[in-house]
């Protein structure tokens, strides 16, 4: 589920599963462009407007956790241990 505007986390994950062999241009190309529009507006709305699921979803994928397992992105995501912003 995602905010209005918003790429659904289910989309998100197809994407990544998905090897880029297996995609056309045009879908590569549409991955690029909703992944970069998602983005902004993932770091233009503040949290308070997001649903809940969204806010998830953004806080795991947001590239200031970049290196950290899948398991420690939750976490933070869900504020459990540090805060590493």
């Amino acid at each position: 589920m995602s905010d209005t505007g918003r790429k659904d986390f289910s989309d998100k994950v197809g994407e990544k599963v998905t090897p880029d062999s297996q995609k056309s241009t045009t879908d590569k190309i549409s991955e690029s462009v909703t992944g970069a529009t998602d983005k902004v507006s993932r770091d233009v709305q503040p949290d308070s407007s997001k649903s809940t699921t969204q806010e998830l979803s953004d806080k795991t994928s947001c590239e200031k956790h970049d290196g950290e397992s899948t398991t420690d992105k939750i976490k933070h995501g869900l504020g459990l241990g540090g805060d590493k912003h």
